[in-house]
C-alpha cells in the first residue's frame, strides 16, 4: 500500500471515527448529569484527570516509540523494528504496573478527600472502573498501537475505537434506563474496552513478523526518559485545571469546566484529524530527507497553512457558539449555573492557540528532538499551576482559564521559534503573518455575527445559528486569505487534494 492510499484511508477513518467519538461524547455525559447529577459528573471528571497522567502516557513515550520506527519501517530492517517494540513493550508493562499501585492508591484515598453521596466503597469502585481502560491498553495494546501509527496504519486502530466507542455507548444508555448504578456503567465500559487490544493483536501478527525473542544489546529508545518527563509536563498543563478546582473549589465547578471542555476536547480531536497520517507521512519524508528536502518542505507549508485556516474558522465559530450551545445542552439542569462567558472565552482562545502549534510540534516529534525541548514542557507547566492557583480563589473558573492560556501561548510561540531554528530553518515571519491573518479573521467574523441572535434554547434554533455563523465566519476566512495569501493557497490546495486522493499522485 502506497503512502498515499494510506494517507487517504488514515483520514477518512479518523473523520468516521471522530464523528463517532464526537456524538458519543456528547450523549452518555449528557444523560449523567441529567440523570445521576452535576456532581457525580463532576466526581467522574475529577477521577478521569487523576488517571489521566497514565492514560497519555503513550503521547510521551510513544512519541520516542514512533520516531524510532520510522527510518527501520522506511528501510524495512525488521531486526530493528523488532528491538524497539522490545523495549517499547518491556518499558509500557513497567508503566502498567505502576498505573496498578497508583489506581490501588487513588481507590483508598480519593474517596477520602471527596463529600460524595454514593459513599466510600461505591466511590473506589468507580475509580477501578474508570483505571481499567488504560490498564488494559498498557498491558495488551499501546505497544500495538504505535507500531500502526509510525506505518501509517492508524486506520486499523481507529475502526476498532469507534467500534468500542459505539458498544461503550450503547451499553451506557441501557443500564442508565435500566436505573443502573453509575459504578455499573462504568464496570460495563471496562468489559467493552477488551475488544480493542485483541483485535490489534491479531492484526499485527498476521502482518508483521516481530521477533520478540531478539537480544537487546543496546537501548534503542534513547530518549524516552525524556519523552516521559515531557508527558509529564504536558498532563499538568492539560489536567491541572480540573485538579486546582478539585482541591481548591467544588465538584460542581468541576462539572461546568468538564462540559465546556467537552466541547473543546472535540475541536482538538477534529484537529487531529488533520494529524492522523500526516506525522508518519512527515517522518517518512524526514527518515529520506536527503532525497527529499523539497518535497518535505512543500508538504509542510501546505500542512502549516491548513492547520491555521481551519484551527482559526473552528475556534472562532466555538468562540460565538460555545454559550449557546451550553445553555441548550444543560436547559433542564438547575442545580448550577453553566453560563460563564468570561471563561468560556478565555478558555476558548486558549485551545485554540494550542491547536494552532500542532503542525511545529509534530515535526518536533518525528525529528526526535525530546531532551533539546523538555525544558519548554517545564516552563509551560510551572506557568500554569502557578497562575491557577494564584487566581483560583479571586477569579474562580476564569483564574484557571487565564494560567491555561498563558501557558499555551508560550508553548506554541516557542515550538513554532525552536522550529525555524533547529529543524526546518525557516524564517519566523511566515509564523508571525500566519498569527496576524489568524487574529484578523476572528476580529472580523466577531463584528459581522454581532447581530446574529440566539432565539429559544432549543437545538434547531441553535443549528440555525450556528450555520449562520459557520457561513459568515468561512466567508470572512477565505476573503482573508485570498487576498493576503494567494500564492501560498496556489501552491497548498493542489498538494492537498492530491493527498486526499484527487489529482495525480505527484510521488506519495
Amino acid at each position: 500500500m502506497s503512502r498515499k492510499k494510506k494517507l487517504i484511508l488514515n483520514t477518512y477513518t479518523a473523520v468516521v471515527n471522530q464523528i463517532i467519538t464526537l456524538i458519543c461524547g456528547f450523549v452518555l455525559p449528557r444523560m449523567i448529569i441529567a440523570h445521576y447529577g452535576s456532581a457525580t459528573n463532576g466526581l467522574i471528571s475529577s477521577i478521569t484527570q487523576f488517571l489521566a497522567f497514565f492514560s497519555m502516557m503513550e503521547m510521551g513515550v510513544g512519541a520516542v516509540v514512533r520516531a524510532s520506527l520510522y527510518k527501520p519501517l522506511a528501510e524495512h530492517d525488521e531486526d530493528t523494528i523488532s528491538r524497539v517494540m522490545i523495549s517499547a513493550r518491556r518499558f509500557f508493562q513497567k508503566i502498567g504496573l505502576l498505573l496498578c499501585v497508583y489506581t490501588a492508591g487513588l481507590m483508598v484515598y480519593f474517596p477520602l478527600a471527596v463529600d460524595h453521596r454514593n459513599g466510600y466503597f461505591a466511590t473506589a469502585i468507580l475509580v477501578g472502573a474508570c483505571a481499567f481502560n488504560a490498564l488494559s491498553n498498557y498491558f495488551f495494546g499501546i505497544v500495538y498501537q504505535q507500531l500502526l501509527s509510525a506505518d501509517q496504519r492508524s486506520f486499523v486502530q481507529l475502526s476498532i475505537s469507534a467500534l468500542t466507542t459505539l458498544l461503550n455507548t450503547v451499553f451506557g444508555i441501557l443500564l442508565i434506563k435500566l436505573n443502573a448504578t453509575i459504578e455499573t456503567v462504568k464496570l460495563s465500559a471496562a468489559v467493552v474496552v477488551l475488544i480493542k487490544p485483541i483485535f490489534l493483536k491479531l492484526y499485527v501478527d498476521r502482518h508483521y513478523k516481530l521477533n520478540f525473542d531478539l537480544e537487546l544489546t543496546e537501548e534503542p529508545l534513547k530518549q524516552k526518559w525524556n519523552g516521559l518527563a515531557q508527558h509529564i509536563a504536558q498532563y499538568v498543563l492539560k489536567h491541572a485545571d480540573t485538579v486546582v478546582l478539585t482541591v481548591f473549589s467544588t465538584l460542581e465547578n468541576v462539572s461546568i469546566y468538564y462540559v465546556y471542555h467537552l466541547v473543546l476536547n472535540g475541536l482538538e480531536q477534529m484537529i487531529g484529524v488533520l494529524l492522523t497520517g500526516t506525522s508518519s507521512l512527515l517522518g517518512n519524508m524526514f527518515a529520506r530527507r536527503a532525497e527529499e528536502e523539497e518535497k518535505l518542505q512543500t508538504t509542510f507549508s501546505a500542512f502549516e497553512w491548513a492547520t491555521h485556516s481551519f484551527v482559526t474558522v473552528l475556534y472562532t465559530i466555538a468562540g460565538i457558539m460555545i454559550l449557546p450551545f451550553v445553555s441548550v445542552y444543560i436547559s433542564d439542569v438547575s442545580d448550577t449555573n453553566y453560563i460563564v462567558p468570561s471563561f468560556a472565552a478565555v478558555i476558548v482562545l486558549g485551545t485554540g492557540l494550542y491547536s494552532i502549534r500542532l503542525p511545529y510540534n509534530a515535526m518536533i516529534l518525528v525529528a526526535g528532538h525530546f531532551k533539546q525541548t523538555q525544558r519548554s514542557y517545564f516552563i509551560q507547566a510551572s506557568m500554569n499551576v502557578i497562575i491557577s492557583i494564584a487566581l483560583v480563589k479571586p477569579l474562580g473558573l476564569l483564574g484557571v482559564a487565564i494560567g491555561t492560556l498563558a501557558a499555551m501561548g508560550y508553548q506554541t510561540i516557542y515550538e513554532a521559534w525552536y522550529l525555524r531554528n533547529q529543524i526546518m530553518y525557516r524564517s519566523f515571519r511566515i509564523f508571525v503573518k500566519h498569527i496576524l491573518l489568524d487574529s484578523l479573521i476572528v476580529i472580523l467574523s466577531v463584528l459581522l455575527t454581532w447581530r446574529i441572535t440566539f432565539g429559544e434554547p432549543t437545538w434547531l434554533s441553535w443549528i440555525v445559528m450556528a450555520l449562520k455563523v459557520s457561513f459568515v465566519t468561512a466567508a470572512v476566512a477565505t476573503f482573508v486569505n485570498f487576498t493576503f495569501n494567494r500564492d501560498l493557497i496556489r501552491h497548498s490546495i493542489p498538494l492537498l487534494l492530491k493527498r486526499n486522493g484527487k489529482g495525480k499522485d505527484n510521488g506519495y
